[in-house]
């Protein structure tokens, strides 16, 4: 909407697991309106409304024909996500996405070519990245603290959601398994610290056909497997930077997460990627100890992302986790998957423009429009 004021009308679409977790967030953030919720599942849609005080609700379409809603949350499944955010852009309506943007490089294409010819928003998850943890690492790097930049490790390992997700299909279907799954909150954050990605190889495995729910009202129900349980990678950046990268859920326990970036004079210790805060690590050459910082900066759920695009929008700026810098990291977790067949390396033929960090006084709940 040229020329609006005041908060920005939001729309959710998908009132799932996750949307309660984005609208707890909405509810502290004065700049943030939630007009309507929409699923396919309408009695889901209503229970949230009634769960959180949202003025409508109904199908998808209640919320795509709302004239107070500029940005709507696409909070799908990732199968769904390209034609739930296609339909979002053909209503008028900026799109915030959960991970990943789509599926694939195809479906990025087209989303990103119809969102600047109708000259609207894409924004994608994820938000983390944008929290105080992060960016904290983020502000180091740049402030020089380790150096120039060389390397990289990610590791995330554990057992696999089945155990603990009431319905955990999804994870293991095309657009999931840890790769397009865990992988966005590492990948996102290596990219942020060093750059796009040039190249990739990779290789991958899947241990079984199959996972058995563990909990829940489908506990003993089998279901197939369709994507590679865990991935191993390597990452060549453009500014001549590497990483060495692990998604798995075929650990026997869960092993608590690695994200270091090494430079010629230290290292930083990321905390967990998949949180918006924590303590970050840093070790000068030849120090044996580590110092320890408590992170600075927004310190938010998810939602974060839609709020800084929120005010972005009304500013007339760029926001910083855009569809360009979300359809990358597809491109980077579609080559290594495709590195895992072919045991060649893969080129990356997409780029992104990479934002500065975030003010380190950015206040969600704070009303600045």
């Amino acid at each position: 909407m040229s020329g609006a004021t005041g908060p920005v009308g939001v729309g959710i679409i998908g009132a799932g697991v996750i949307a309660a977790q984005y609208l707890t967030e909405f509810a502290a953030m004065a700049d943030i309106d939630v007009r309507a919720i929409g699923d396919l599942r309408e009695e889901a849609a209503a229970a949230r409304a009634a769960e959180f005080g949202i003025p409508r609700h109904g199908s998808v379409a209640t919320v795509l024909e709302d004239p107070r809603i500029e940005i709507v949350v696409n909070l799908t499944i990732p199968a769904a996500h390209y034609a739930v955010s296609r339909d979002i852009l053909a209503a008028g309506k900026h799109v915030w996405t959960e991970k990943p943007l789509v599926t694939t490089r195809e479906d990025a294409a087209e989303l990103l070519a119809l969102a600047a010819q109708e000259g609207l928003r894409i924004g994608a998850a994820p938000d983390t990245a944008l929290g105080a943890g992060v960016q904290t690492a983020l502000r180091a790097l740049r402030d020089g603290e380790i150096g120039e930049p060389r390397s990289a490790l990610a590791l995330m390992r554990s057992c696999g959601p089945e155990s603990w997700h009431p319905n955990p299909d999804f994870l293991f279907q095309r657009g999931a398994g840890p790769l397009f799954d865990i992988g966005p909150y590492y990948l996102t954050a290596l990219v942020l610290a060093y750059g796009p990605v040039d190249s990739v190889s990779a290789v991958g495995s899947r241990t079984s056909s199959t996972r058995t729910i563990g909990s829940g009202p489908r506990a003993g129900e089998t279901f197939e497997v369709e994507v590679p349980t865990r991935v191993q990678g390597l990452l060549r950046f453009t500014a001549g930077t590497v990483a060495a990268v692990e998604f798995s859920f075929d650990d026997a326990i869960d092993r608590p997460h690695v994200l270091e970036l090494a430079g010629s004079t230290g290292t930083l210790d990321l905390p967990d990627p998949n949180q918006f805060s924590g303590v970050v690590g840093l070790a000068a050459r030849r120090d044996e100890d580590w110092t320890e910082r408590e992170s600075v900066g927004a310190v938010a759920g998810r939602g974060l992302g839609t709020l800084e695009m929120a005010r972005a929008l009304r500013a007339g700026r760029p926001h910083r986790l855009t569809g360009e810098l979300a359809a990358h990291v597809l491109d980077v977790m579609i080559s290594l998957e495709d590195a895992t067949r072919t045991a060649e390396s893969v080129a990356v033929s997409s780029s992104a423009e990479i934002p500065a960090p975030m003010p380190v006084d950015f206040d969600p709940e704070a009303a600045t429009l």
